[in-house]
């Protein structure tokens, strides 16, 4: 094996174990959080949590977790996209659904990462006019 393929697989190993202890300290912390497993173009992202008081009229929180080099821009882009399959494989309106990335910050607590959105998803603003 290469020098990059064990690097690789180090840093995928190193992904999913973030995503396991995101996953166990919110079920902990008394969130309805279930892993999602689809890869590819279908992918939908790697959690969802079932909101018990809805935000915004939605009842679905599609989670990106992220162990990687800080990539905001990438992150939303990946996560807006995971999150219509998401919708679509349900039959939910992409509006019905909403979506965060979580980053994993080195050196510190699962509970200090970085939860990114964007100004149109967090305040839920309509689409601008086209010009």
């Amino acid at each position: 094996m290469t020098d990059v393929a064990a690097r690789n697989r180090r840093n995928k190993r190193r992904g999913a174990t973030w995503e396991t202890e995101l996953r166990d300290e919110l079920r902990r912390a008394g969130l309805d959080i279930e892993r999602l497993r689809l890869t590819g173009k279908d992918d939908e992202g790697d959690h969802v949590i079932r909101l018990r008081e809805p935000r915004r009229h939605r009842s679905f929180l599609v989670v990106e977790a992220k162990n990687a080099k800080f990539e905001p821009g990438a992150f939303i882009k990946e996560a807006l996209r995971e999150r219509d399959a998401f919708a679509r494989h349900r039959g939910l309106d992409p509006a019905e659904v909403d979506v965060i990335v979580i980053v994993r910050r080195r050196g510190a607590s699962w509970r200090d990462a970085y939860v990114l959105s964007t100004l149109a998803e967090y305040f839920d603003l309509p689409p601008e006019a086209a010009a």
